[in-house]
């Protein structure tokens, strides 16, 4: 019991420094991870480069690659771009097994000591992010040395010992055993980087070969893919389709090595150092660099392969009229989640304006069916504005600027706010369908104003939009000038029309229409004035 505690405590401070390093590394790296992933092209060279640079980061292939699972399914990257991405982060995961490599013990507690006196004594925001990374890396070498304690006794249980040396046995289902060994523990633990830091544990101690680590190396990146194969589960095909590439590439990677190329990458490793824990990490960075470089000039083989396994749909490349950027997964940078939220509030805002445009159609053709597509809307607007919402709470819940924070607030005010003119769209089909069941006639005057005042209001609202996109305080400036313009033109359009009706000049039933319909264009222009006061906020 007691090397089952010290094994469970060392990989706990393991895993612990370094997420501690991690976020660190990811703080430091701010907006600098948005432009990392903006550099993506349709170059999977490119992509194998930013895929290796964010997983040295995020310090976890898995993590990275559940990133790329939530890009694709909020169409920010392409399956083919995602293919590269997955690649690079093989390689950029095995950094940490290098670090665990080396033996840092002695140095581990003066970077905890360091790392927490400077994060004690400093203020400043990017100090403090140093500090992390410091701290992390201490406590991540203390994890290492308490696992290498832990398994040393181990040495002493003969039948222990057989078993991991059986690994490197040459029959196949020995070979076997070891990759589904490493394969499970990955599986359960969620980290290959983990699972390799064990197994650098037992063989810094003497307990395990090269011959025999390998084969659980090359599980352990089979197991890795299990983390984003269960992030995809309620994704699009297109997501499905890039965990399904990460685990296509890694098994046929590990056929490939443990068939063909395993003896020769053992004599290299071997050639390199005679230390145990430095040649299971060699042979680790090799694989995935190798395995790379095989595979990457067959990407669109890969791509073909897993587009026939899960086939496509005619239906996947319709228009969504619902949330359409937003995913969890990208949560893990937030850089890049307030990107995909702004774009959500402009489509929530589009969706809206199609709503009001479908409204007014309705009620100038009086056509009841154009109607019924605005109350559809409605329940669309208002599905979007809780789950833009619920996505703005928990980006506020992550590690973002104070800036960025302002700009959450505002959005919230705004997500508010086109969900009323939703609302006002609403207000208008159902007048609409009024005017059709009662067979209401308007004076041509009366339609000619509405018309002139509906101008006037879609396109306050859609400046209002514009200026929100490109954060043109110019732009907005003019909507809220506008907006005095639209409430006294509300003034005297109402004053107009009860002259008319005092001279019967019109049916009262429809002029109390007419009256409501102005009502709900001027608060329309209400809140674009809102939303565009909003942009001048954020941009002072």
């Amino acid at each position: 019991m007691e090397i089952f505690f010290g094994l469970i405590g060392g990989l706990g401070l393991f895993l612990y420094g370094m997420n501690v390093m991690a976020a660190g590394l990811e703080k430091s790296a701010g907006d600098k991870m948005k432009k990392i992933i903006e550099v993506l092209t349709s170059n999977r060279i490119m992509g194998v480069l930013v895929g290796a640079v964010v997983t040295m980061i995020v310090q976890s292939s898995s993590a990275t690659t559940v990133m790329v699972v939530g890009f694709v399914n909020a169409g920010i990257m392409s399956l083919t771009q995602a293919v590269g991405i997955i690649m690079g982060a093989n390689i950029g995961t095995t950094i940490t097994a290098q670090l665990a490599s080396i033996n840092f013990t002695e140095i581990a507690p003066v970077s905890v000591g360091i790392g927490v006196g400077i994060w004690l004594f400093s203020s400043n925001r990017k100090v403090k992010n140093v500090a992390e990374i410091l701290i992390g890396f201490g406590i991540l070498f203390i994890g290492m040395h308490f696992m290498k304690d832990a398994v040393n006794p181990l040495r002493q249980y003969e039948g222990f010992t057989n078993l991991l040396l059986s690994f490197g046995g040459n029959n196949i289902s020995d070979k076997a055993l070891a990759i589904l060994s490493g394969f499970a523990v990955t599986a359960i633990i969620q980290s290959s980087s983990a699972t390799t830091g064990l197994l650098i544990a037992l063989a810094s101690q003497g307990l395990l070969p090269i011959e025999s680590a390998f084969p659980v190396v090359l599980g352990t990146n089979i197991g890795t893919c299990v983390t984003a194969m269960i992030s995809s589960i309620g994704a699009n095909k297109t997501a499905k389709r890039a965990a399904l590439v990460h685990m296509l590439f890694n098994v046929i990677g590990t056929v490939l090595f443990i068939i063909f190329l395993a003896n020769p990458t053992i004599k290299i490793v071997t050639s390199m150092s005679d230390d145990p824990a430095r040649q299971l990490a060699n042979a680790h960075t090799l694989f995935n660099i190798a395995n790379t470089l095989i595979l990457l000039p067959f990407a669109s083989i890969l791509v073909y392969i897993v587009k026939k396994i899960i086939p496509y749909d005619p239906n996947e490349e319709k228009e969504i009229q619902g949330i359409k950027y937003l995913d969890e997964r990208i949560l893990e940078t937030p850089s890049v989640a307030m990107v995909q939220v702004m774009k959500e509030v402009l489509h929530m805002g589009n969706v809206t304006l199609e709503s009001y445009g479908k409204a007014m159609e309705a009620f100038f053709k009086a056509d009841e069916k154009i109607a019924a597509e605005t109350f559809k809307f409605e329940k669309i607007i208002n599905e979007m504005e809780r789950e833009i919402a619920n996505y703005l709470l928990k980006i506020s819940n992550t590690e973002i600027s104070s800036k960025q924070r302002e700009i959450i607030d505002g959005l919230f005010n705004t997500i508010n706010d086109i969900e009323r003119v939703g609302d006002h769209a609403d207000n208008l089909a159902e007048l609409a369908v009024y005017r059709v069941e009662n067979k209401l006639k308007f004076s041509d005057e009366a339609i000619s104003e509405l018309t002139r005042m509906h101008e006037r209001v879609v396109k306050s609202y859609k400046e209002a939009l514009t200026a929100l996109k490109t954060g043109d305080t110019k732009i907005a400036q003019r909507v809220v000038e506008r907006e005095g313009e639209i409430d006294l033109m509300e003034k005297n359009l109402r004053a107009n029309h009860i002259s008319r009706l005092s001279k019967q000049q019109c049916i009262p039933t429809s002029g109390v229409i007419f009256l409501d319909i102005i009502s709900n264009l001027e608060r329309i222009a209400d809140h674009a004035s809102n939303i565009a006061l909003a942009v001048i906020d954020a941009n002072r």
